[in-house]
């Protein structure tokens, strides 16, 4: 999971506290707000029936990363479509209906919900995989991206450094083949939330008011390695998205 902050680099430290460095001490954090938080309990319960160092499939497994109003839902789905596969989203449909307990607790606790449900969706990754494509809304690049930009106050420059362990892929999470992040400009993607019309979470409230807070998420996005994120550019029509989407998939998921 996340490792202690490289050396010169403090401004790591508030995320690496914000997020617990490994499976294990997901489940401690858990447990010390178990008593007061039932919900915390029964993630607890899932969490702990998870295989530990999950390995996936002989078929790829694909995640669709990036902002609200990229266009993750449309182009998931007709990927998903396209190769026959199965269709993930994180956090995962046993513990989502408990979202909006954690999103009003204080950010170690959100945070640790968050991480809790990529390793509960790694166990449906590991099962599907043997069976079929996966395709993935959202993995664990989403709960590091928001909780660094979280995290950290100011422009992009008060980032952790771009060689922070904090944009490395946990050593204990199960790892997919590819990520796509899928990107508009700002003013289409505000363009296409008012279209929408659905009520925004705080965090994309937060987008939509604070452009500073929007440019750390796609910075810390772009900075993720082991695997990094390819950037796909979702402006286009929904045909040229997914013809692209499906050129980077042919070349990385032979």
């Amino acid at each position: 999971m996340l490792r202690h902050c490289a050396p010169g680099s403090p401004r790591s430290r508030p995320v690496v506290r914000a997020l617990p460095p490994s499976a294990c001490a997901l489940r401690q954090r858990l447990r010390q707000c178990a008593e007061r938080i039932p919900e915390a309990e029964a993630v607890l319960d899932l969490l702990e029936k998870c295989p530990e160092r999950q390995k996936k499939g002989d078929f790829p497994v694909i995640v669709f990363e990036g902002l609200d109003a990229t266009g993750k839902t449309t182009v998931t789905q007709a990927v998903n479509d396209t190769l026959n596969g199965v269709l993930l989203r994180s956090p995962p449909a046993c513990i989502s209906q408990w979202r909006t307990v954690f999103d009003d607790e204080p950010t170690p606790i959100k945070r640790a919900f968050y991480a809790a449900g990529n390793y509960i969706l790694a166990s449906e990754i590991a099962k599907a995989s043997t069976q079929a494509p996966v395709i993935i809304d959202r993995y664990w690049h989403s709960t590091a991206a928001y909780t660094i930009a979280t995290e950290t106050s100011g422009k992009v420059q008060d980032l952790p450094p771009a060689q922070d362990d904090v944009y490395q892929w946990p050593e204990d999470l199960l790892k997919p083949d590819l990520v796509l992040l899928l990107t508009v400009d700002p003013e289409e993607r505000v363009r296409r939330l008012q279209h929408r019309g659905l009520e925004k979470t705080k965090e994309e409230a937060e987008l939509e008011a604070n452009s500073l807070f929007r440019q750390r998420v796609e910075e810390s996005y772009r900075r993720m390695v082991n695997p990094a994120c390819q950037e796909v550019d979702a402006s286009p029509s929904k045909e040229e998205v997914l013809k692209t989407v499906l050129q980077l998939i042919r070349k990385h998921c032979a």
